[in-house]
């Protein structure tokens, strides 16, 4: 059972902090809710106290001998803050200690988490993304605000994440080897300062109007990628196919639906990209021509539906990453077999020019749709790594240590 902080500051997506609160109860947490005062004024001290079990308080001098404003700090396993917002971001990055919240944070050597909410443009405006800079370099992960409807009428990037995400991205600080520092460390997270791309989910392509070709795939595996490269530090962007997971707390997404559009995407994000994993399940081929109209059963066979290849991703990300000299920049690949035979995964890997390649065996309760995989890394210069069974976000922490590595 882990020890948590959730500080919670003044803004209206306060009340979602009851949502992620329940959720870090129901997976076994003690959780101490540290509000600010104003924070009250959203959501009151009875509720926070009543979900919690545990008193709550804004103030230094309340059960002044038990000393809250170091001990907290100090016991903590991770400290979360949602929402976060400008001020007690601002107050965060000068170091301030003028209420128990931010004494919180000074005292703690622990993960600590910034969940920012807040309009457009105070999270835009220049102070605030100092601050953020400044706190990011102090080892502390600020994620990156969602993007969508706001208080009244405004709409825009400033939104909290959803709650589950943030309980996951909690769940994977918290796990064994969890990657943050504390805020008195100022040793950087592994992928601090990495910008990483991501592809997630599988293309669909079109029969006609209302069928399509596709698989499995839901996107589980790349989504566990971006929680876990947003918990190093990175600035993470998702190339997402027909996922219906809400999007990972701190990442951008980018929705696609066939495999030309993520061809599309992916090789308009790679120039920008210390890091890229394919885990998307891409369509090989698709029909060579989209019939209009729904094709109709009316008692005859249909013409046979003849099919032409899709543009390879993987391969084509390499050969752009050789003829723009980024020599850089690593480059993951997924590839899903039903052969345990590794040959011809070793032969997939030269050919697509990769430096990574995971092997993962589907069926049999693995792979897609399922929340467990094991797989082997196959890497460019000859290592064999296997990656027993786990859950994908344990086999998400596995590869980014294989990247992170060659990155250094």
């Amino acid at each position: 059972m882990a020890r948590v902080i959730l500080g919670v500051g003044a803004g209206i997506a306060a009340y979602k902090a009851c949502e992620l609160l329940r959720l870090l109860k129901e997976a076994g947490h003690s959780v101490r809710v540290v509000p600010t005062r104003d924070a009250l004024r959203f959501v009151g001290e009875p509720t926070w106290a009543a979900l919690s079990g545990e008193p709550v308080t804004t103030d230094v001098w309340t059960g002044v001998a038990e000393v809250p404003h170091v001990r907290l700090g100090q016991g903590a396993d991770l400290v979360l803050i949602a929402p976060a917002t400008a001020d007690i971001i601002a107050r965060a990055a000068a170091g301030r200690s003028d209420d128990l919240l931010t004494a919180t944070l000074l005292t703690a050597r622990c993960p600590v988490v910034f969940a920012p909410a807040m309009h457009t443009e105070m999270w835009e405006h220049p102070a605030t993304q100092d601050n953020v800079a400044t706190l990011r370099r102090r080892g502390s992960v600020v994620v990156e605000p969602a993007v969508g409807r706001l208080t009244g009428k405004d709409s825009g990037p400033g939104r909290l994440p959803e709650p589950t995400e943030l309980f996951a991205l909690a769940q994977t600080l918290l796990a064994p080897g969890g990657q943050a520092s504390g805020m008195g460390a100022v040793t950087p997270l592994p992928l601090a300062g990495r910008q990483v791309l991501i592809s997630a989910g599988g293309t669909r392509e079109e029969l006609d109007p209302v069928r399509f070709l596709g698989n499995w795939s839901t996107g589980t595996q790349g989504y566990a990628f971006a929680r876990s490269a947003v918990a190093r530090g990175a600035a993470v962007t998702v190339v997402a196919a027909n996922v219906a997971l809400p999007d990972p707390a701190g990442a951008k997404v980018i929705r696609t639906v066939s495999a030309r559009d993520m061809h599309a995407a992916m090789l308009a994000e790679a120039p920008h990209a210390d890091a890229i994993v394919m885990t998307a399940a891409v369509a090989d081929f698709r029909p060579a021509a989209r019939a209009d109209q729904k094709i109709k059963k009316d008692g005859r066979l249909p013409e046979p539906i003849a099919l032409t290849e899709n543009p390879d991703i993987l391969a084509d990300l390499s050969a752009r990453r050789r003829a723009e000299g980024a020599q850089g920049q690593v480059i993951v690949g997924f590839a899903a077999e039903t052969d345990p035979d590794l040959a011809a995964a070793r032969a997939k890997l030269a050919r697509k020019g990769c430096d990574i390649l995971v092997v993962n065996q589907v069926g049999g309760g693995l792979g897609f749709g399922t929340a467990d995989n094991e797989a082997i890394a196959l890497a460019a210069d000859g290592a064999v790594t296997p990656i027993p069974r786990r859950s994908k976000d344990a086999l998400a922490d596995f590869v980014w240590d294989l990247v992170a590595t060659r990155l250094s």
